[in-house]
């Protein structure tokens, strides 16, 4: 059972499978919930599955979601031209297209991360 904030419980781990999903065999679509103007910028695997972005940038002229592209870009070492929000361009819950990598590398990438950065 998820925490009120959607964090997973202490001795649970989430899984990265319902965050990222397969479009083709090198495209990937990623499900994220992003919180701007965060004390800090960060990225969690909620207990659901979806990808908790916290970025410092406040939502104003596209800068939130460009901070977001660079965080995932950092988490999953790719480029962040490799990375386009298909869905959710004005709004908290967003769907992210990924060039370059299988749903399975964006899994693993974000795995060995540990859901954090």
């Amino acid at each position: 059972m998820p925490a009120a904030d959607g964090a997973a419980r202490p001795g649970r781990r989430a899984s990265p499978a319902r965050a990222a999903r397969d479009l083709t065999a090198n495209e990937a679509r990623l499900e994220i919930d992003v919180r701007p103007r965060a004390a800090t910028s960060g990225v969690l695997l909620g207990a659901d599955g979806v990808l908790r972005i916290r970025v410092a940038a406040p939502p104003v002229e596209g800068a939130a979601n460009r901070a977001v592209r660079r965080l995932i870009a950092d988490a999953l070492d790719c480029p962040p031209s490799a990375l386009e929000i298909v869905q959710g361009e004005r709004v908290r819950r967003k769907v992210i297209w990924i060039r370059g990598l299988s749903a399975d590398q964006v899994r693993r990438r974000l795995a060995a991360r540990g859901g954090s950065a």
